[in-house]
């Protein structure tokens, strides 16, 4: 049988999480231990979890700080928390799961399925260091890429454009690099907003720093930096022109 671990802080939601978890009828325990980070490194030592919901704010520090404490991540990890919006962004970012105060249901047995399906998977170290560079504010973001056969952690200003093929979403990295990825570009518009994104048109999302020029031939065409050529929608023609006066 599966078995998880709930660390948080207040004890009312530690036990309701594993009350919830226990009542899906799922091959999997929950355990309730650990109410801040020297607990709840004990108590992943004493019961070798496959699953842990972590607290982000406990007494003694984060659970990013617990996470740190804990060489090798054999577990799958999902974060507690309220709505702590850089928080949720790192998380977002190093392509780790979370579930927010107060707990729903649905929501959470969702996450549990998810975890579930990724045990047996190797844990990567590097998308646990993106996760610690990424909860600092000052820090360059780091973005992780996760493919059926790796995990790639990217810089965003690596990134020169996205683009959609269905379901996926094909990231164009410098130098030549290629990484197609299961998630649309809906997703990658909303958590790379505010990080000098473009969504130009329905398939695609471009860098601005790699715009080189417009050409207004053939309906109008973007041509980043590594000479590939996008489409510009009428739609964001005249936000792309106000952005390209400031360049």
């Amino acid at each position: 049988m599966i078995k998880a671990l709930v660390i948080d802080d207040e004890n009312r939601t530690r036990d309701l999480i594993a009350k919830m978890i226990n009542s899906f009828g799922l091959d999997i325990k929950a355990i309730s231990a650990g109410e801040s980070v020297v607990s709840g490194l004990k108590a992943i030592e004493e019961h070798n979890p496959d699953i842990v919901f972590l607290d982000i704010q406990m007494p003694d520090g984060t659970g990013f700080d617990l996470l740190r404490s804990i060489p090798n991540k054999s577990f799958e990890v999902i974060f507690i928390t309220a709505h702590e919006e850089f928080a949720i962004k790192a998380i977002k970012f190093s392509a780790l799961d979370y579930i927010l105060k107060p707990i729903d249901a649905d929501e959470l047995k969702v996450a549990v399925e998810r975890a579930i399906k990724s045990l047996g998977n190797k844990k990567e170290e590097s998308q646990f260091d993106a996760l610690q560079l990424n909860i600092q504010p000052n820090q360059k973001r780091r973005l992780v890429l996760k493919t059926q056969e790796s995990v790639h952690v990217v810089e965003l200003d690596s990134i020169i454009r996205c683009e959609s093929e269905r379901n996926y979403t094909s990231f164009f990295i410098t130098g030549g690099k290629k990484i197609v990825v299961s998630k649309t570009l809906k997703d990658y518009e909303i958590l790379l907003a505010g990080h000098n994104f473009l969504r130009v048109q329905q398939s695609h999302l471009i860098n601005l720093d790699f715009v080189s020029r417009y050409d207004k031939i053939n309906g109008g065409t973007i041509v980043m930096k590594d000479a590939s050529e996008v489409p510009l929608s009428q739609a964001k023609r005249e936000i792309f022109f106000k952005i390209l006066e400031n360049l």
